[in-house]
C-alpha cells in the first residue's frame, strides 16, 4: 500500500495498482542482498547549467558542488523535451517522448504505454523498498504541491506529499505581469521564516525520516527513495537569507549581440515568452534573476541535508546517488529567452551528477554527449540488474569507471509548438547534439533550420543553416538526426492548450 503524507501530518491509505507487466515485462533476477545498492535520485526543478564545479558562476551551490567532486559529472547531458511532464516521463520510464506520447503538462504517459515499468516500479518489483517524496513525475507549481499531482502509484511503495508556507503565501508573491499566472510568470517573494517552514526544507526533513528508518530496519530491503525539490520553479520562493547571497548590484543579465535574433526561425522561441523578457524592464529582470540564484542556493542547502544525512547513517558506502535536473534554464539569453521550451543549449542540457561506491571515475568530469535516456539503464546497470531491451537509452557504467574515454553519441532533444497566431498546425522542432555541432529543423524544415557550430559559437550566437559552406554538414546531421531512433508517434491527441 501506499502511504501519503502532507503538512499535518493527515495519513490516508490508497490500494497500490497492480504491477503492470507484458510488453515491458522485466525478468526477476535474483541478487544477494550484500550486492543489493541502495539508490538515492534527487531530482531539481528547472535547474539550469548554473553550478559553480561546472564553470565559474555567478550562482553560489557549495553543496552541489562538493558533491560533484565526490561523483562523475556530466557536463553534456540532454533532456528529451525541455518541459517539466515530458521529461520527467521520458527519464523515469526510459522512453522517448514520440514512444510514450507526452508533449505537453497534462497527459500521464500511461495512456499510450499503460504497461511500461518504471524505473522505481523496476526496483520494486525486484524487492526494492521504493518511496517518494515530493516532485518526481509531474506537478502543477504552486497549485499542485502537497497533492500526488501526475504521480505514478505502481512505482512507490510509500509516498509523501509535504506543504509548506510557500504555498499558503502564495498571495504576496512578487508577480511583475499579473496577467501571468506565478507559475508561468518571472515571479519572486523573499520569504520570511526558517527553511524548514518551506515546502523543499520539509522535503528534506522527510527524506531525512526515511533514510533513518531505513536504517532502523525495513526487513532489510534495499532501498529506492526519490527526492524531488520544487524549487528554483517558478516562482522564486526562498527565505530572504538566501536573497542576500545575491545583491542586486552584482547581478548582470547576459550579453548577446544586438542582432543575435535576426537569423533565428520564429519557431526556436517558445509561444509563451514571445516577447524579450516578456517586455519587462533590466531592473526587474535583475531582480528575477537575484531570485532565481536564491532559489537555487536554498535547495542546494536542503539537498546539503540529504547528503549529509547519507553520511551521518552510514550510507554512502552502499548507495548510489544520482541528482539531476528535468531541463535547462533560459535566464535571458539570446536577448530575453526565458525559463525553458527552447532548443537552444541553455534549455536542452542540465546537471546530471552519479556517485556510484567505488566508482573510479568520482570526483572527475565527463565530457561526453549523453541522454537522459541514459539514466535508467545505467542505474539497472550498476545494480547488477538487467537492462530491459525496450530501453531507448545505453548504460553510462563504463563512464563511471572511465570518464575521460571516447564515446561517440549523440542527444535528440525535441519541443512541439501549439497552433496559435504564429503557426496554422501544431510544429514539432527536433534537434541533434553532437561533439561539434548542434542542427535543428523546425517542422522537419518546413519552418525553419538551425545549425551552430560549438568548437567557435558555443554561445548559439551564429546560425549557419544558410551558409553554402555547411551544407554538406548539414545533409549529414538531417540523416543522422533520420537514422536515430526516436520512437512510435502517439496514437491519441496531445491537448496543446497545456503545452
Amino acid at each position: 500500500m501506499t502511504i501519503t503524507r502532507g503538512p499535518s501530518n493527515f495519513v490516508s491509505i490508497l490500494m497500490i495498482l497492480a504491477a503492470m507487466t507484458a510488453e515491458f515485462h522485466f525478468e526477476i533476477l535474483t541478487v544477494s542482498a550484500a550486492e543489493r545498492l541502495n539508490v538515492l535520485m534527487i531530482a531539481v526543478d528547472d535547474l539550469g547549467n548554473v553550478l559553480n564545479s561546472e564553470r565559474k558562476s555567478t550562482c553560489k551551490t557549495p553543496h552541489l558542488d562538493a558533491f560533484a567532486f565526490s561523483s562523475v559529472r556530466f557536463d553534456r547531458a540532454y533532456c528529451q523535451l525541455p518541459l517539466c511532464n515530458p521529461t520527467r516521463a521520458s527519464l523515469l520510464t526510459g522512453l522517448r517522448p514520440d514512444t510514450i506520447g507526452v508533449y505537453d503538462l497534462d497527459r500521464h504517459f500511461r495512456d499510450q504505454v499503460p504497461d511500461a515499468v518504471t524505473l522505481p516500479q523496476f526496483f520494486r518489483q525486484q524487492g526494492w523498498f521504493s518511496a517518494r517524496v515530493g516532485k518526481l513525475y509531474h506537478y502543477d507549481v504552486p497549485a499542485g504541491i502537497g497533492t500526488n499531482g501526475l504521480d505514478d502509484a505502481p512505482s512507490w511503495d510509500y509516498v509523501v506529499n509535504p506543504k509548506g508556507r510557500d504555498v499558503a503565501e502564495e498571495a504576496i508573491i512578487v508577480n511583475p505581469t499579473p496577467e501571468k499566472k506565478v507559475s508561468a510568470a518571472l515571479s519572486w517573494l523573499a520569504a520570511e521564516g526558517t527553511d524548514e517552514e518551506q515546502t523543499d526544507g520539509q522535503i528534506a526533513s522527510e527524506a531525512i525520516e526515511i533514510l533513518e528508518k531505513q536504517i532502523a530496519g525495513r526487513d532489510k530491503k534495499p532501498f529506492f527513495l526519490g527526492v524531488g525539490f520544487f524549487r528554483p520553479h517558478t516562482p522564486f520562493v526562498a527565505p530572504k537569507k538566501y536573497f542576500d547571497l545575491y545583491p542586486l548590484e552584482s547581478i548582470e543579465l547576459p550579453k548577446a549581440p544586438e542582432n543575435d535574433r535576426d537569423d533565428i526561425p520564429i519557431a526556436a522561441f517558445a509561444h509563451n515568452n514571445p516577447t524579450p523578457n516578456y517586455g519587462l524592464d533590466e531592473l526587474t529582470c535583475r531582480k528575477a534573476l537575484q531570485a532565481y540564484f536564491a532559489s537555487v542556493s536554498f535547495v542546494d542547502a536542503q539537498i546539503g541535508r540529504v547528503l549529509d544525512a547519507v553520511q551521518r547513517l552510514g550510507l554512502a558506502s552502499n548507495t548510489v546517488v544520482v541528482i539531476w535536473s528535468d531541463h535547462g534554464y533560459h535566464l535571458g539569453e539570446h536577448r530575453g529567452a526565458w525559463q525553458k521550451r527552447t532548443l537552444f543549449e541553455e534549455s536542452s542540457r542540465a546537471p546530471l551528477l552519479f556517485r556510484v561506491p567505488n566508482a573510479k571515475g568520482n570526483g572527475k568530469a565527463c565530457k561526453a554527449i549523453v541522454e537522459f535516456v541514459d539514466i535508467y539503464p545505467t542505474i539497472v546497470d550498476v545494480c547488477g540488474l538487467e537492462i530491459a531491451t525496450s530501453l531507448a537509452g545505453r548504460s553510462l557504467r563504463p563512464m563511471l569507471d572511465a570518464p575521460q574515454q571516447d564515446r561517440e553519441g549523440a542527444a535528440i532533444t525535441q519541443v512541439l509548438r501549439p497552433a496559435d497566431s504564429r503557426f496554422s498546425q501544431p510544429v514539432m522542432g527536433r534537434s541533434i547534439r553532437t561533439n561539434r555541432w548542434r542542427y535543428t529543423e523546425w517542422d522537419e524544415g518546413r519552418e525553419g533550420i538551425e545549425l551552430y557550430d560549438h568548437n567557435n559559437d558555443p554561445n548559439e550566437f551564429h546560425n549557419l543553416a544558410t551558409e553554402p559552406t555547411f551544407q554538406a554538414q548539414m545533409v549529414a546531421l538531417k540523416q543522422q538526426l533520420s537514422s536515430k531512433a526516436i520512437g512510435t508517434p502517439p496514437s491519441t491527441p496531445f491537448n496543446p492548450a497545456r503545452l
